[in-house]
């Protein structure tokens, strides 16, 4: 069977992932007006996610982080985003490829992807 060239759900996903970066990229530059904040669940055992060991225990599937007060060193790059987050008074530092996010949403303004 011949695989159609129009790619209608790759594409999808693609526009999402840009929605994604477009308002990480907003955050890093200029913080989060207001209420905002975001949730992103990212897949654990995606083979281009960075996090330490004993939270990759504690969630050996997905995880979600938010990004909201205190977060730090937000970093984002076309394939993936970097933040700095504080999990029981510890920073540690966090490596997600946008193909690991299953969700993002910034629950001030009802949006969810």
């Amino acid at each position: 069977m011949e695989e159609d060239p129009l790619r209608y759900d790759l594409w999808i996903e693609e526009a999402l992932r840009t929605v994604i970066r477009r308002s990480l990229q907003y955050a890093a530059s200029d913080g989060l007006p207001g209420e905002h904040h975001f949730y992103i669940t990212f897949r654990t055992d995606d083979d281009g996610v960075v996090i330490p060991d004993y939270l990759r225990a504690e969630h050996p599937e997905e995880m979600t982080i938010v990004l909201q007060h205190q977060f730090d060193d937000l970093v984002i790059e076309d394939e993936f985003f970097e933040v700095t987050l504080s999990f029981s008074g510890q920073k540690q530092r966090l490596h997600i490829p946008f193909d690991a996010v299953k969700s993002f949403a910034d629950p001030s303004v009802n949006f969810g992807l």
